[in-house]
């Protein structure tokens, strides 16, 4: 009887101890978080709630409904809604200024329609005709859409060229690396499409119509964004993927719809970034195939000026070959073109200067034949042709990887070049190039790209003209001030420019691309969301049943902290001084979790997007740090310990 006893007193006790722990907890989770911290709408959620708003009861062909920018996300677009009795076919004429910038679309048989307009002129009351035969009897309708002014930071050309009569409507699709928006121009240098949401890096059209383009929120500094948006061009979001080591500068749609994304490692022990390459599965988000060039190459080999040890390859190209299962890169730091085999990662070949390869390296290097043969250097856009061409931006950073063999930036250029390779005698000849005779120019020391648009019909880009005091730079534009920028954009058919355009800014890349496909009809979908941030890697993990804290003082505000949780992370930004000992502190039910919150700026070399750099002045970096709610599951007070003093900031994050 005493045990029995004894074993119900201390299960009372266990209870008691328990109810008061839970007490405690609560207590102290009260005294601690007074707030929720700001959330931050994400586009998709902000789209679900537009979408609710698009009316079409009670609309007709005399009477439609007119959404100008329905998604506030593409100002020179519309939606019309309206019924008809009896299904039919739509056809839309978007006027222009002549033939080559107006633009027709037949849409699919319906009686109810949501027919997209793309394509206004800004500032103007365009014309569109919807026509359609119902009953026998044809319908013409005329409605005028008002739109807009451009916004004052709107980039326009400085000077256009065009050969109308070798030339499409189709459009000019840039994206920005420097001021401007993501926007397409007509062959009149007239803006006919432009996203006020940040949309970066690549820009080439899926399969299924869409666009795919970067998400507008950092994983890391500088650029690397938390995934990839698909959208049409009202901006519309299908499906956002989200990556652990995020996207920079270029994917790959593969046949069977999966992505080749350039990705990060973020915790890899070398603290490398930007030689990584993984394949995501676009109907479940998961990462599928992962390449790590480290394992394929050796870091300390063919470095050039740019060389560092975090960024030592910088891969600034995606491109898969189906006649030889392979995957091309392009390591601009290594002045290399690489080509890799699909299913096992192993090195085929390398194009480029074999000066500062190492011996075990040589083996994958081609021989040059033919005249007028040139190496690239610091190359961007590499891709295989379909007559199996390797087409490449050669950028032309020094010309060589001797310093004393430098050539300077006013004496060199760009230049679009394509190779022929001989894979059995491993040889190499330059079959065609462009930019060359256009000397300094047309020298861009960083970015721009190649297209290939049929047999002898190419784009070249050379996006990253920068002067500094009227003198051609080798830096891009974030590192230095009085810089003059220019982006210069030439097609050329058979040899001949039949176009090009002049922008003052710089541009990263540019898709010459219809603005209507047979495949992008608009639906009313709802916006899916795959794939995964991962789990933030947590310093130190703690049992605190109380929390030695500080409330918020004079010093703490004079970091200028902000607090704000994101649909699928908590977000800290803050100011600090080099050296400032800083850290993040979640807790919940008496744990700690603890996160460091780095306060450095690294030396970027190759700052191919200065839009989100890292502000620094007397009172230091403006820093951000992302925790995922991978793992986080319930409500967190937040504490921030700067420099061994715990802050408490009366708030709290929920996952």
């Amino acid at each position: 009887m005493k045990n029995k006893k004894s074993i119900i007193i201390c299960t009372s006790v266990l209870a008691i101890l328990l109810a008061l722990l839970g007490v405690l907890q609560m207590f102290n989770f009260k005294q601690t978080a007074k707030k929720e911290i700001a959330i931050v709408e994400s586009l998709t959620e902000n789209q679900t709630k537009l979408e609710k708003e698009f009316k079409i009861e009670g609309y007709t062909i005399d009477n439609p409904n007119i959404i100008l920018n329905p998604y506030d996300a593409s100002p020179l677009t519309a939606l019309v809604t309206f019924k008809t009795e009896s299904e039919v076919t739509p056809q839309v004429t978007i006027k222009g200024k002549d033939a080559l910038t107006t633009f027709t679309h037949t849409f699919d048989k319906s009686k109810e329609h949501y027919l997209p307009i793309y394509g206004l002129y800004a500032d103007k009351e365009n014309e569109v005709v919807i026509e359609y035969t119902e009953n026998d009897e044809k319908i013409s309708k005329t409605i005028k859409i008002k739109t807009d002014k451009l916004p004052e930071n709107m980039i326009l050309p400085t000077s256009v060229k065009a050969d109308k009569d070798k030339l499409t409507n189709d459009l000019y699709f840039f994206t920005p690396s420097s001021i401007g928006y993501t926007s397409a121009y007509d062959v009149n240098g007239d803006v006919r499409w432009y996203l006020t949401n940040y949309a970066l890096w690549d820009n080439t059209r899926l399969e299924n119509g869409h666009l795919m383009v970067s998400t507008e929120r950092l994983v890391n500094s500088p650029y690397y964004m938390t995934g990839l948006y698909e959208i049409d061009l009202f901006g519309k979001i299908y499906a956002e993927y989200s990556l652990p080591g995020g996207y920079h500068h270029d994917y790959y749609e593969l046949e069977n719809g999966n992505l080749l994304v350039a990705s990060d490692d973020f915790g890899n022990e070398d603290g490398t970034v930007e030689d990584y390459i993984v394949e995501l599965d676009r109907k479940t988000g998961e990462i599928v195939k992962k390449f790590d060039l480290k394992d394929i190459l050796n870091m300390q080999d063919g470095k050039s000026e740019n060389w560092s040890d975090y960024d030592w390859f910088h891969n600034n190209a995606v491109w898969y070959d189906k006649d030889t299962n392979s995957i091309t890169l392009s390591g601009r730091h290594q002045d290399a073109v690489i080509n890799i085999d699909y299913e096992t990662g192993k090195l085929n070949w390398i194009i480029g200067d074999s000066t500062n390869w190492s011996e075990e390296y040589q083996k994958y290097f081609f021989k040059p034949v033919g005249k007028n043969f040139e190496w690239q250097w610091s190359q961007h856009a590499a891709m295989i042709t379909p007559e199996g061409y390797v087409f490449i931006l050669d950028n032309g950073n020094n010309k060589s990887k001797i310093e004393s063999e430098y050539v300077k930036a006013e004496n060199s250029y760009t230049r679009g070049v394509m190779y022929k390779i001989d894979k059995d005698n491993m040889t190499i000849e330059q079959v065609w190039e462009y930019g060359k005779s256009r000397g300094s120019e047309f020298y861009s020391p960083y970015i721009s790209d190649v297209d290939y648009l049929d047999k002898n019909h190419y784009i070249v880009h050379s996006g990253g003209i920068v002067y500094v005091n009227g003198k051609n730079s080798n830096q891009p534009a974030g590192f230095s001030k009085d810089t003059t920028l220019v982006s210069d954009t030439v097609e050329l058919i058979d040899n001949k420019v039949v176009f090009e355009i002049k922008l003052p800014t710089n541009n990263y890349r540019v898709e010459k691309l219809s603005l209507y496909t047979d495949k992008d009809n608009f639906h009313l979908t709802e916006s899916k969301r795959l794939g995964s941030l991962g789990k933030t890697e947590v310093t130190e993990t703690k049992i605190t049943p109380f929390l030695k804290s500080t409330k918020k003082d004079e010093t703490y505000e004079s970091y200028n902290i902000s607090l704000s949780k994101e649909i699928d992370r908590l977000v800290v930004k803050g100011q600090f001084k080099r050296g400032t000992d800083v850290k993040i502190v979640l807790y919940q039910n008496m744990d700690s979790y603890i996160y460091n919150f780095p306060v450095s700026k690294k030396p970027y070399t190759a700052l191919c997007v200065d839009i989100f750099t890292e502000e620094e002045n007397e009172n230091g970096i403006v820093v951000t740090k992302y925790i995922n709610e991978d793992n986080l599951k319930g409500k967190y007070s937040i504490y921030l310990e700067i420099n061994g003093t715990l802050y408490e900031t009366e708030e709290y994050v929920e996952f």
